[in-house]
């Protein structure tokens, strides 16, 4: 199941204006046992990349090109981006059943910044 393209994809986290890089210090303060969850749905997604299948990914609805990947109770938001990488945009803890509007509005501020600062390539 694995894509044989020659290029790999790459992961980036989003660092705002003053270089924090708010994603990785959530998941820093979560227990072993959810960090190595983590990794391995961000190391699947390398793997996969695009092709990653539910249920690690799902599109969010009404929102172009912004993914969530999944971690148990966890959630990343990210956006492939040119030169194929993704760029993880947000974490958080999901308590419900539907994503919040909330942590959808982060995401979608950080990407907006993020594509204004490197440009829409």
């Amino acid at each position: 199941m694995a894509q044989n393209d020659s290029q790999q994809w790459s992961v980036e986290f989003y660092a705002d204006a003053m270089g924090r890089i708010k994603v990785l210090e959530f998941l820093n303060g979560l227990p072993a046992q959810e960090r190595s969850a983590i990794k391995r749905s961000i190391e699947l997604l390398l793997e996969f990349g695009i092709h990653l299948p539910a249920p690690y990914v799902r599109a969010i609805v009404g929102h172009r090109k912004l993914w969530e990947l999944r971690a148990g109770s966890i959630r990343l938001l990210y956006f492939a981006h040119t030169g194929r990488r993704f760029v993880i945009l947000h974490a958080f803890r999901k308590k419900g059943q539907k994503t919040p509007q909330r942590e959808i509005a982060v995401a979608e501020r950080r990407k907006a910044e993020f594509l204004e600062r490197v440009g829409d390539e």
